[in-house]
């Protein structure tokens, strides 16, 4: 069964920084395309970022520059470090990890971690 396990929101003051952590098996760690998306109130999900097996990512140009997507290979865990936040940073962040075999799409989130960015 697919799992992904979140760790890392909270409350942080414009300008500073979190590090959000999804730890997953090792199978779905070495095959599966792993991301961060998020969700404030009353807006669509959005992506953050990705970052695939081989370690090549995707950034959204909202956050480029302030959050960094990386792999911890021992731990099989994807790290989210969020920099320089700013209160339209604040959402629910989600974690996710999507492969498509054969024309079929095979996809988990985790049950999202809420960050806030306030003074």
């Amino acid at each position: 069964q697919m799992q992904l396990v979140e760790s890392g929101g909270g409350l942080v003051q414009p300008g500073g920084s979190l590090r959000l952590s999804c730890g997953t098996s090792r199978s779905i760690f070495n095959t599966y395309v792993m991301g961060w998306y998020r969700q404030a109130p009353g807006k669509e999900r959005e992506l953050v970022a990705v970052i695939s097996s081989d370690g090549s990512t995707n950034t959204a140009d909202s956050v480029k520059g302030r959050f960094i997507i990386s792999r911890e290979n021992a731990k099989n865990t994807v790290v989210l470090q969020m920099n320089s936040l700013k209160p339209e940073d604040t959402a629910v962040y989600y974690c996710n990890a999507v492969r498509v075999i054969s024309g079929t799409r095979y996809e988990c989130w985790g049950q999202g971690t809420q960050v806030t960015v306030s003074s």
